[in-house]
């Protein structure tokens, strides 16, 4: 049976998300700073009601289970939420979903000690503390098997030396989770762990926090502009041998179960913002004026809503999808070619609407005055986290492919021809009865 509606009392709850967001959190990316830094006293005296708030409707944190205080929502009512919170910078953190602190949640819940979750998961989730996910390598790229960051075992405790990069929230983070080569004599899919790195631990250095695309360069220690996206050097750093996350060689297990649902979570919020500009084009289309009537009436102009309509819905349809078919196997491996699908069009969709959007806008959409420009450098962000959209392509391409077995006569099986006369065989006593009986 298929269906596509929301059932009644979610379709509720959604609605007074919907208010909640609009009225309420969305005023708060124009006042407030970083969602991350708990250490912003005012920034957290003045969301920590709206987070009761939002535990009181049952809405916290909606990822992980009962157990861990969410509700254990699949992926589907999960897009629908998100839908709607990624509009915002600051929802996220006051639903208790923020990236990547829902990811690291998500991963310690599954693989964490229990003396790993008391320490660490639990603040995590009640927002007391942000975490970082130190993976990318400056030579690594979107290869991890050429990770050269290495975890040497000494004694009782574990030795970590290398470089990460663009290890985002690294600045406030209370913790790092670290993907390191521990056995490099064997194949990298089972040399590699993770490690939980508190972040007082000597010999944590941040190198810089670069800063993406039009953003001024950090400042440094004398103020000025920051940055979240850390470069991150690890000198010696030595953390007590239960400080490893799951079992030794266990890293890719571990960053599938976490990198999987990140890449859908970030399709679910990516819809927000697609229809954001979406609904800023329409509606500059319909108030500025031309010597001939609206921007409306213009062929160009309605070109450009009819594509971004149809993009959107043809991309919200198909995170539906991936989202409802994770629900169904619940298992990401089984849905591997469809996240990458999900993967490949999320930037796309997003510049081409925000461009569409930008250029409707004339002189005022390209400045700094309205959010095209940062959507656009968003797109293209989203295009190489977690994983390259070219990447994501060649994925795709081998898991659809397998699924097709080459021909081992001399024509394909759609040349005419032969199906032809395939089919003149097939019915040749039925076609000659007729005749007869005519």
């Amino acid at each position: 049976m298929w269906e596509f509606e929301t059932d009644p009392a979610y379709q509720e709850q959604l609605d007074w998300v919907d208010t909640f967001v609009r009225d309420v959190v969305e005023p708060l990316d124009f006042v407030l700073d970083n969602p991350f830094d708990k250490q912003d006293s005012r920034a957290q005296a003045i969301v920590r009601p709206l987070k009761e708030e939002v535990k009181a409707r049952g809405l916290w944190a909606c990822h992980l289970g009962p157990e861990l205080g969410g509700q254990g929502y699949g992926q589907v009512r999960l897009a629908l939420l998100n839908e709607i919170l990624g509009r915002s910078r600051w929802a996220p953190s006051i639903f208790g979903c923020q990236a990547p602190d829902s990811g690291n949640a998500e991963i310690l819940a599954h693989f964490g000690t229990p003396e790993q979750k008391a320490r660490y998961l639990e603040p995590l989730l009640e927002g007391d503390i942000a975490s970082c996910y130190s993976m990318t390598e400056p030579r690594g790229g979107a290869d991890p098997t050429l990770f050269t960051v290495r975890a040497v075992r000494d004694g009782g405790d574990w030795v970590i030396n290398g470089e990460k990069w663009f290890s985002t929230n690294a600045r406030h983070a209370s913790f790092f989770i670290v993907m390191a080569v521990s056995n490099p004599d064997v194949d990298a899919y089972k040399g590699m762990s993770m490690f939980i790195v508190p972040a007082e631990t000597p010999g944590i250095t941040i190198v810089r926090n670069p800063g993406v695309a039009t953003e001024p360069p950090e400042q440094g220690s004398l103020g000025g502009v920051r940055h979240d996206h850390g470069y991150v050097r690890y000198t010696d750093v030595r953390v007590p041998a239960d400080h490893l996350l799951g079992g030794e060689g266990d890293a890719f297990a571990i960053a599938q179960t976490r990198l999987g649902g990140g890449r859908v979570h970030h399709a679910m919020r990516t819809v927000a913002l697609a229809r954001h500009a979406f609904d800023l084009l329409c509606e500059r289309a319909v108030s500025r004026q031309t010597r001939t009537g609206p921007l409306a009436s213009l062929q160009m102009t309605q070109e450009k809503v009819a594509d971004s309509w149809i993009d959107i819905e043809c991309f919200r349809l198909l995170v539906l999808r991936t989202a409802w078919l994770i629900d169904k196997h619940k298992d990401y491996r089984k849905v591997r070619k469809d996240i990458s699908a999900v993967k490949v069009m999320l930037p796309r969709v997003l510049h081409d609407v925000a461009q569409r959007a930008l250029r409707i806008h004339g002189s005022l959409g390209v400045s700094n005055e309205m959010p095209f420009v940062s959507m656009m450098v968003t797109a293209e962000a989203l295009g190489i986290a977690d994983g390259p959209t070219e990447v994501h392509k060649v994925t795709l391409a081998r898991q659809v492919l397998r699924q097709y077995t080459p021909v081992e006569t001399l024509f394909p099986s759609g040349h005419l021809p032969t199906l032809r006369e395939q089919a003149f065989a097939a019915f040749a006593d039925r076609l000659e009865h007729e005749a007869a009986e005519l």
